[in-house]
């Protein structure tokens, strides 16, 4: 089967390209050709999407042209189109009419006009409308995104466009049981859609369960620091269950991002001792994570999935997070974390799942092994076992 991957970037800027580059090769070993096609070439600072032994044949649209990378990729003949995001629906548009196409949906891909599926004000709290004009007028008055106007139609126009897109796309594939439900909710036809969770690029589960250890108080996270990744409700939440636990918790922040200085700032304001070490390589943040006694995931969006809690389970790290979007998936209260409510999230609600999680020794062990027991299910194989029979159905869907 000639499968052509249709992605934004060729150089790995996100999940989305960690992703491909660990799937390309297995595509590769099960007999598939594939091919590319994406919106930028590599300056060259970055490693790529391609497996390291193999020479694919690829098209840049930036460099082509939109006409000139259909043309490329009719020469091509491919059976499927599996598409994974693009900024230019013309683009989409054109590869729709063209060939039988799959969508993996790896974020609020039409169904929110900012993509962040958030309120702002007067608390942040996940957004549950369905996409339409509705968003427009909620914009400002509930801080769903910046206060450019022209951000804010340019954002929803492109939004709009994808809302129709994806009821066009022959099979529609999502990572999580809660975006199962939103592309529902947005007419996505049930036999169309399919759940395929991810799999953790970067590290595999350990041979053997973890074994019981001392506590060392030491939290950690892990993303984009931005307001709605929630550090600083985090923050708040530490010396509240320092407090209860009647022990000193550390932070250790890996990531960079526009809040940063913020957090550093409500770090020193409410002496939690914190350390901030910017992005760091896969094997440091593994290195990190077995180091710690949980993993924070403080988002206040609904995240699509949140690969980072199966890539902390592999070394049986638990979790506490916010019951919000994809997380309930693999954070099970009680088996491999804790959860505090997520609509609205609070800083009370955080730090007694922190307490919860770290409160009793023998409960604490439990949550380590229930972890790395969950994240041996979110295999590569596993999520081909649900994607290869799609892209082969959907391939033969119009011959």
């Amino acid at each position: 089967m000639r499968v052509l991957i249709a992605s934004w970037h060729r150089p790995i800027v996100g999940g989305t390209e960690r992703h491909l580059q660990s799937l390309l090769p297995k595509l590769l070993e099960r007999g598939h050709e594939v091919a590319l096609l994406y919106g930028y070439e590599t300056d060259g600072t970055r490693p790529t999407i391609d497996p390291p032994d193999a020479s694919l044949p690829g098209w840049c649209v930036d460099r082509s042209g939109v006409s000139g990378a259909l043309q490329a990729v009719a020469g091509w003949k491919p059976d499927v189109i599996y598409a994974h995001g693009s900024r230019l629906p013309e683009l989409e548009e054109a590869l729709l009419a063209r060939y039988p196409a799959v969508l993996f949906a790896h974020d609020h891909y039409g169904t929110c006009g900012t993509g962040s599926k958030c309120h702002s004000f007067p608390q942040p709290r996940p957004c549950s409308r369905t996409f339409g004009p509705a968003c427009l007028l909620l914009h400002y008055p509930r801080r769903c995104g910046g206060l450019n106007p022209l951000t804010m139609w340019s954002s929803y126009s492109l939004q709009a466009r994808r809302n129709a897109l994806i009821k066009r796309y022959d099979a529609v594939l999502v990572a999580s049981s809660y975006m199962r439900e939103e592309m529902l909710r947005h007419q996505v036809a049930a036999e169309r859609l399919h759940l395929a969770p991810l799999s953790p690029p970067d590290v595999i589960p350990d041979a053997v369960a973890p074994s019981a250890r001392s506590l060392t108080g030491k939290i950690l996270l892990v993303g984009r620091l931005t307001d709605i990744k929630g550090g600083h409700y985090l923050l708040r939440a530490l010396p509240r269950a320092a407090r209860a636990l009647g022990r000193k918790l550390t932070l250790t922040v890996l990531g960079s991002g526009p809040a940063r200085i913020r957090l550093e700032r409500l770090a020193s304001r409410y002496g939690v001792p914190t350390e901030f070490l910017g992005w760091t390589d896969s094997e440091r943040r593994t290195e990190l994570m077995r180091s710690a006694d949980l993993l924070a995931v403080a988002s206040l969006w609904p995240e699509p999935f949140g690969l980072v809690g199966i890539e902390a389970g592999c070394v049986g790290l638990p979790a506490v997070a916010y019951n919000v979007g994809g997380i309930p998936d693999w954070l099970v209260p009680g088996k491999s974390g804790e959860l505090a409510a997520g609509d609205p999230p609070s800083v009370h609600g955080l730090a007694g799942a922190i307490v919860r999680a770290l409160g009793d020794p023998e409960r604490y062990a439990s949550l380590r092994h229930g972890a790395w027991e969950i994240a041996r299910q979110f295999t590569m194989d596993a999520h081909l076992r649900a994607l290869e029979p799609v892209l082969c159905r959907v391939a033969t869907s119009r011959r």
